[in-house]
């Protein structure tokens, strides 16, 4: 597992996105603060990772006024209006549903919000990502995505899809599906706009 991070991690420098490695959540902790200012907008986009690790927690707690999060909207047009504030922040967190050791991010979305951030807008963009999303090549981060992480979202969800029965994707067309937008995010023009820190420690789907 060492010899799989420092090789990810040296192909995503390779791409333009800076990698980090924390070995404990003191140390994610830490570079997260490093990370981010007290005086600036950070935004999030939806993660159990970022909430399995503690990072949604210290945002809300150590960056009171500075974090806004979409739990803080109390009707349908506030949740609305937080979400399109993610594309105007200074930092905008989420994780990544696969991680190449080939340096490259894949994500599958629903509404987009999140990939679209990841993308374009954020002045930076910091990923939390547990060792239990690295994977070999893009074909593992896909099979990953439809056989781990969109079954078991879709039970958190109730989405009221067939992965959530069967747990495997059957590329359904159900009004509850999650899986509308597929990024692969490669070599990146703005170097070090994204981050990626890599926990050890098994998070999120």
């Amino acid at each position: 597992m060492e010899e799989r991070i420092q090789r990810t991690m040296s192909a995503l420098e390779r791409n333009n996105m800076k990698a980090y490695y924390a070995e404990s959540r003191d140390e994610l902790f830490d570079i997260v603060r490093g990370l981010v200012k007290n005086d600036k907008l950070i935004t999030a986009g939806g993660s159990v990772t970022l909430e399995e690790s503690g990072v949604k927690q210290m945002l809300m707690t150590e960056f009171k006024g500075v974090y806004l999060d979409r739990s803080e909207g109390k009707t349908p047009e506030e949740v609305e209006d937080i979400l399109h504030k993610a594309f105007v922040s200074d930092t905008f967190f989420a994780s990544s549903n696969a991680v190449t050791e080939d340096g490259e991010l894949y994500n599958v979305d629903g509404r987009g919000n999140r990939v679209s951030a990841m993308i374009y807008g954020p002045t930076q963009v910091v990923l939390i990502v547990g060792v239990n999303k690295i994977v070999r090549d893009m074909e593992e981060a896909v099979c990953r995505v439809e056989q781990v992480a969109a079954p078991k979202n879709t039970r958190r969800l109730n989405a009221g899809t067939p992965c959530e029965i069967t747990g495997s994707c059957a590329h359904c067309r159900s009004r509850g599906r999650i899986c509308c937008s597929y990024v692969r995010m490669a070599q990146q023009r703005v170097k070090d706009r994204i981050k990626v820190i890599i926990v050890n420690e098994s998070l999120g789907y």
